[in-house]
C-alpha cells in the first residue's frame, strides 16, 4: 500500500517551479573573416537592440516571468569566450545594464577560422549554467559557413542541446546562399528560424526583429520532443 502511494504521489507530483520563462544565449561571430569594423557594428547593434523600446517590450511582456540572458563569441575550435554572464532580465535597469556591458566589450580573437560545431559545442556548456527556465533558445549569428572542426551535426549528437531551439542570423556578404546553409545545418527545435541581415550595417536592424520573435511568449505545446530538430 505504502508503495502504492509513493507511486501516485510521483506521478501527480506538482513539476519544478522554473525560475524564468526563457534561458536565451546569443552567440557573436569573431571569426577572421569578420574584421575590427564589424565586430563594432555587431556589438553595438546588439546593445542598441536590446536596449529599444520593442525588445524592451518584448522581455518585459510577461509581468512576474522573467528572462535570462547570456552572450558569448566564438570563432575557431578553442576560441570561445563569454562576453556577458546570466543575466536575469526584470527590470528595464537590468536590460540597459547588460546592454551597457555588451556595448564596452572586446573581441578576444581576430585570426581564426569558423569553427561553428565547436561554437555548438560551447554552447551547451553556457546552458550548463544557466537558471532553471522553462525555454531554452540559442541565437547564433555569423557570417560564414563551418570550415574548421566537426560539422553542426555531430555537435547535437554528441552534446545536450535536445531541449534547446537554436535560431540562426545570417550576416551576407561573405558566402553564396548562407541563410540556406544556416537552415539545412544549424537550425533545430520548435519554431526554429534564419534571420538575414544583409551586411554588418544592417546587423541592428535584424537581430533587433530576430530578439522580438525570439522573446514572443510561447505555448507549452511547443515543447520539444527528444530527437526533434524541426525548423
Amino acid at each position: 500500500m505504502a508503495r502504492c502511494l509513493a507511486i501516485l504521489a510521483l506521478l501527480f507530483a506538482a513539476p519544478a517551479v522554473a525560475e524564468c520563462r526563457l534561458a536565451l544565449a546569443l552567440a557573436l561571430d569573431i571569426s577572421s573573416s569578420v574584421d575590427q569594423d564589424e565586430d563594432r557594428l555587431q556589438r553595438i547593434g546588439l546593445a542598441n537592440a536590446l536596449a529599444s523600446p520593442q525588445v524592451q517590450a518584448a522581455i518585459l511582456s510577461v509581468p512576474g516571468e522573467t528572462v535570462a540572458l547570456a552572450v558569448f563569441e566564438w570563432s575557431g575550435r578553442y576560441q570561445q569566450d563569454i562576453t556577458l554572464t546570466w543575466r536575469v532580465l526584470a527590470s528595464r535597469a537590468d536590460i540597459l545594464a547588460a546592454a551597457s556591458e555588451i556595448r564596452r566589450s572586446r573581441r578576444r580573437y581576430a585570426e581564426f577560422p569558423t569553427a561553428l560545431g565547436y561554437a555548438l559545442g560551447f554552447a551547451a556548456s553556457v546552458f550548463a549554467d544557466a537558471p532553471r527556465c522553462l525555454f531554452k533558445t540559442l541565437d547564433v549569428s555569423g557570417d560564414g559557413v563551418n570550415n574548421d572542426g566537426f560539422a553542426p551535426r555531430l555537435a547535437y549528437e554528441n552534446f545536450p542541446l535536445d531541449e534547446v531551439t537554436v535560431n540562426g542570423l545570417s550576416i551576407g556578404g561573405q558566402e553564396d546562399d548562407l541563410a540556406g546553409y544556416y537552415r539545412r545545418e544549424l537550425i533545430k527545435g520548435p519554431g526554429a528560424f534564419v534571420e538575414e541581415a544583409a551586411d554588418f550595417h544592417d546587423f541592428e536592424r535584424a537581430i533587433r526583429r530576430k530578439l522580438v520573435r525570439e522573446l514572443e511568449t510561447r505555448a507549452i505545446g511547443w515543447l520539444p520532443q527528444p530527437g526533434q530538430r524541426g525548423g
